[in-house]
């Protein structure tokens, strides 16, 4: 058994044995990726709170039903996506925009490590920075499913096996919409910004 699942196996035991600094640790280890998730899926401030809030009582209440299929985290990823996406549903918002788009090298403008990244001090500090700030609020412009995508991959740098995981859709359907989220991204830089700028 790895490190991080022996870890996780004991806050689970501890917190099963009524433990609440142990779901504490748990919060702390895996509050980044909800906050991620959330935010990226949802756009009112309130509900995003909520929301957090619900996620945790669903995993202290299925805690005990956790199987180790997969890591602690992506299961409360999972979970997080999940009450994001019946949030969305409820409030009819739409969750994506479906475009059938022909595929193309869409990273001849933009490099995406600039959303992960604030580069080092160099000549191009200063122009990497902004150009982070740009792609940054082009992606959130994105439908709630394709931004969260996009971070799942390019900031949290998670496998398309662990977003699938995450999100229950097939690893070839995670691929086509990042495909499309680049596209729309793509898009959208072009039309908003001067080549130059990127």
């Amino acid at each position: 058994m790895k490190q991080e699942q022996l870890v996780d196996n004991d806050l689970i035991k501890r917190v099963l044995e009524g433990d609440s600094n142990a779901f504490k640790l748990i919060i702390s280890k895996t509050q980044g990726l909800v906050i991620q998730i959330i935010y990226k899926m949802v756009n009112n401030r309130e509900d995003r709170e909520d929301l957090a809030q619900e996620v945790y009582f669903k995993v202290y209440n299925k805690l005990s039903s956790f199987r180790f299929n997969s890591k602690l985290s992506t299961w409360i990823g999972a979970i997080t996506y999940n009450t994001c996406i019946n949030h969305l549903k409820k409030k009819r918002i739409p969750i994506l925009d479906i475009e059938t788009e022909d595929e193309k090298d869409i990273w001849e403008i933009i490099s995406m490590d600039n959303l992960n990244s604030e580069s080092n001090l160099t000549e191009g500090y200063v122009l990497n920075k902004e150009r982070s700030q740009i792609l940054k609020l082009e992606v959130e412009k994105l439908p709630p499913l394709y931004k969260t995508i996009v971070t799942l991959f390019h900031v949290e740098e998670l496998s398309y096996k662990e977003i699938s995981k995450i999100t229950n859709l097939p690893e070839g359907t995670l691929k086509n919409y990042l495909f499309r989220a680049r596209k729309k991204l793509r898009d959208n830089l072009l039309l908003n910004y001067k080549k130059d700028d990127l």
